[in-house]
């Protein structure tokens, strides 16, 4: 069926169909745009309508598009990019934004190419400050500790605004001199360096999981800096996040393994600041950088087991 040209599209339409385009979901696609759950549903229906047909169609899998979506999706996307150039132009020729973002994120992060990009963004926005505070503790943005949060999790049930910006995969790692000992046989005779297990463990369900349910859990540390440093020195082997793991010169994905599912990074912040420019800047540019390199978290080979 054709557009009523009384009611043609525009690019509020063309934002709420790539957003469920891309996720897959009313919920998700809502969250990656920032807009209500309900919001997000009227404004899909109210396009349908206008185009007279169905875009979507629910399947076990959640929404997938209709012939009719599959054939409007590179026009949207096209207009997607023609959109941010222009808001890219706009943003060059006005004053830059200034201030200081505050940020919180995991000792971890220090350690992967996202600190490539903060200082990308450093460099394009020089009157923009960040102040990042790296722990471990999550800060509460409902009482403005910090501007924006970057999580590793399974999930976030905070009431803030947030994007799972990419799922990582793990493996183990270890020095090239302690994979020559691996052999096919389920990790027997290996060591594999734990967290915060009883003292009396030898072993635990994250191990049985793995490619080598046989290894012993014998070392214990407290922070993953430590982990890593003491897996390079050949102390046994270590389970890191491969886009972390992947950037130690000194370690090696252990051999006879798939990489496996590990938790994702989420970009959380406080609703009302969802339109702050210098916030509204950062949390784009590194959703954008993130996603483009997707295939450095979530890296290919990865085994999801039933």
């Amino acid at each position: 069926m054709a557009i009523q040209h009384n009611h043609a599209l525009n690019w509020d339409d063309l934002k709420y169909f790539l957003a469920v385009a891309r996720t897959g979901t009313l919920r998700a696609g809502a969250q990656s745009i920032f807009v209500n759950h309900t919001t997000l549903a009227r404004r899909l229906a109210i396009m349908e309508e206008r185009v007279g047909s169905r875009l979507f169609d629910r399947s076990t899998a959640g929404l997938v598009l209709t012939q009719l979506g599959e054939d409007l999706l590179p026009y949207a996307e096209r207009v997607e990019g023609e959109m941010s150039a222009a808001s890219r132009l706009i943003v060059g020729r006005d004053a830059q934004p200034s201030g200081t973002i505050y940020i919180t994120l995991p000792h971890g992060l220090a350690m992967t190419s996202l600190m490539d990009d903060v200082t990308a963004f450093a460099d394009l926005y020089p009157d923009i400050i960040l102040n990042m505070n790296f722990t471990n503790d999550i800060r509460d943005l409902m009482r403005r500790e910090a501007d924006i949060s970057l999580r590793v999790a399974d999930q976030v049930l905070d009431d803030v605004v947030g994007r799972k910006l990419v799922q990582m995969s793990q493996a183990a790692y270890c020095t090239r001199d302690y994979a020559e000992r691996i052999s096919d046989n389920g990790g027997e005779g290996l060591h594999l360096i734990g967290w915060h297990e009883p003292e009396e463990a030898t072993s635990a369900q994250w191990i049985k999981d793995s490619y080598y349910p046989k290894a012993v859990l014998k070392h214990r540390v407290s922070e993953l800096v430590p982990l890593i440093t003491l897996a390079a020195s050949g102390l046994g082997m270590a389970y890191l996040a491969c886009n972390l793991g992947d950037r130690q010169p000194n370690l090696i994905r252990a051999p006879f393994q798939k990489p496996l599912p590990y938790r994702s990074i989420w970009l959380l912040l406080h609703r009302d600041l969802r339109n702050t420019a210098r916030v509204r800047l950062f949390v784009d540019f590194l959703v954008e950088r993130v996603r483009s390199r997707r295939n450095e978290f979530w890296v290919a080979g990865t085994c999801v087991r039933e």
